[in-house]
């Protein structure tokens, strides 16, 4: 493994879907901007969001009834702050993104189209028919690669953080800050430090984690890995949003058919074409997410289907084709056509509500140290994300924390990092083994860690999760690291923190169900489940209404 001299930028960024483009675009203000994401640049969860932007834009619209809304949905863990703030601050960067030139679909008056989701009370999704999030990144790519203060560095692998505590050399000052991240350079055979003033991690979730996911492939919880590693708090993980409704087919992959379509009026019916969400929720179809997956794995697992139907039938052949060309044309790939069929559809992992521990300018336990998106837990979403608040919340904090690293960009350079320690013995990795751990964790957090838990469920995956972490461990230390397996060792970290905080909060709140507690315990529970790299699961003050 060859190690590189250091490469200087004012502010590192990790990661390129909203929350990273939009944070580079603001921070390039206060000097030069390193970008970096380990695949193609456009490759991100933002890419295949579908449904939209939540934004109080219409005339029968208001602030608080969407900050009610979000609290609602968020079961009694929003951060009553966060959320006025999120609300408050968002609809004028939604009208950034008009002036941009994203080009959110308007109706033939040229009015802005505002569709309806699960959970909302209001039309308030901003959308760009239901190619939202691949629109507004071709619009923030383009803004960065015009701006001359941004370096955009693709297929460079963030390995670890460079922390001033673990230095052998340079300033005194701020020793437990972070100076930038030891990167895996696309010949993936060395390492540089790129080092930086401030550091943003916007690395997106951890979808992968799981054996059914709608996130892509790069999705394996890097940036929460590395944070904790550094000594980051990490708060509710137990907070994993499965999507009801992704395409149930043997040769899609995280194919997802947006709850946009269920705001329009398409209905879940068992195989027998019989709808089932009334008896489940008096909101029926319009329920939120963690409601909806939970029906639907009890409708499979209780009639013993391995799916159910999304009928959209009655939305007409017109309406579809214009509003959701994506989902008809993507069916249709797979032979299924939604104006003539039902669509099958099973949950999937989605979206995680916890992540990092961030403040209201997005600022980590590490000074230096930054977290926006979906790697970051903010408060905003409580036990369960209202839909379409994710773009939301990371254009919003993209933008505060991006004013507020300002504050470190005029001072000293960064001391010198010392070389990355190569940790292993240099031997040539065997495939097999990285993909049975890959495969191996996936399955037994999707069977032990999903929908529905149980404290005998989690007690058995936390064995058979220690073993698998031990051998990941000598892998790490023997093989030659190379892109797959610093991403097995970061999904197993980020399992075994899920797993830990899903054990410890003995109640069921939100997108965490366990059968075992099946009440909600406002009494001592309602309080974010904390984990650092020392010690047990603790508990954040008791969050008020």
């Amino acid at each position: 493994m060859n190690r590189a001299s250091p490469r200087y930028t004012d502010v590192l960024i990790l990661g390129s879907g909203l929350a990273g483009l939009w944070c580079a675009l603001q921070a390039s203000k206060h000097g030069s901007v390193t970008l970096i994401t380990k695949k193609e640049r456009a490759e991100s969860n933002t890419n295949y969001a579908q449904g939209g932007i939540a934004a109080v834009l219409g005339p029968e619209d208001d602030p608080h009834l969407h900050a009610e809304d979000t609290l609602r949905a968020g079961d009694g863990l929003c951060h009553p702050d966060v959320v006025d703030t999120v609300v408050h601050e968002g609809p004028a960067l939604v009208e950034e993104l008009l002036n941009m030139g994203v080009g959110f679909s308007r109706d033939a008056s040229g009015v802005l189209e505002l569709g309806n989701e699960g959970g909302h009370s209001r039309r308030r999704i901003v959308h760009a028919a239901d190619r939202t999030g691949g629109i507004v990144e071709e619009a923030l790519l383009t803004a960065v690669s015009r701006n001359d203060r941004i370096t955009v560095l693709d297929h460079h692998f963030a390995i670890d953080l460079v922390l001033a505590s673990r230095m052998s050399r340079g300033s005194t000052q701020d020793r437990e800050a972070c100076w930038g991240a030891y990167v895996l350079a696309p010949d993936h055979r060395t390492v540089v430090p790129y080092q930086a003033k401030a550091t943003v991690l916007a690395t997106g979730g951890a979808g992968k984690v799981y054996l059914y996911t709608s996130n892509p492939d790069i999705a394996t919880g890097d940036g929460v890995a590395m944070a904790f590693r550094a000594g980051a708090r990490v708060s509710n993980m137990e907070f994993v949003q499965f999507h009801p409704t992704c395409l149930f087919h043997p040769e899609a992959r995280r194919f997802l058919i947006t709850e946009a379509l269920r705001g329009e009026g398409a209905i879940l019916t068992t195989l027998d074409g019989i709808p089932f969400m009334k008896s489940h929720d008096p909101r029926g179809d319009l329920a939120p997410r963690d409601v909806v997956a939970r029906a639907i794995d009890h409708e499979m697992k209780t009639r013993g289907q391995s799916h159910v139907l999304l009928d959209a039938r009655a939305l007409g052949a017109a309406f579809l084709e214009k509003r959701f060309p994506q989902i008809v044309e993507g069916c249709r790939r797979f032979g299924i056509d939604p104006v003539t069929d039902p669509i099958p559809v099973v949950p999937a992992t989605h979206y995680f509500c916890g992540g990092v521990r961030v403040g209201l300018e997005g600022q980590t336990d590490v000074p230096r140290l930054y977290a926006i998106g979906e790697v970051a837990h903010t408060g905003l979403h409580g036990a369960n994300r209202l839909a379409s608040n994710s773009l939301l919340e990371a254009l919003v904090f993209a933008n505060r924390a991006s004013t507020d690293l300002g504050r470190w960009t005029d001072g000293a350079p960064p001391p010198e990092a010392d070389p990355w320690v190569v940790p292993s013995s240099g031997f040539p990795r065997e495939d097999v083994i990285i993909e049975h751990n890959w495969e191996a964790v996936r399955r037994l957090m999707w069977n032990y860690v999903g929908v529905v838990r149980s404290d005998e469920r989690l007690g058995d995956a936390g064995r058979s999760l220690h073993v698998i972490e031990e051998e990941v461990d000598r892998f790490y230390r023997r093989f030659a690291v190379d892109p797959d397996l610093l991403e097995l060792r970061n999904i197993v970290l980020v399992a075994g923190i899920i797993l830990r905080q899903a054990t410890a909060r003995k109640e069921s709140r939100g997108l965490h169900y366990n059968r075992d507690h099946p009440e909600r315990d406002d009494l001592y529970f309602r309080r974010d489940s904390v984990l650092g790299r020392v010690g047990d699961v603790s508990w954040g003050d008791t969050i008020e209404s």
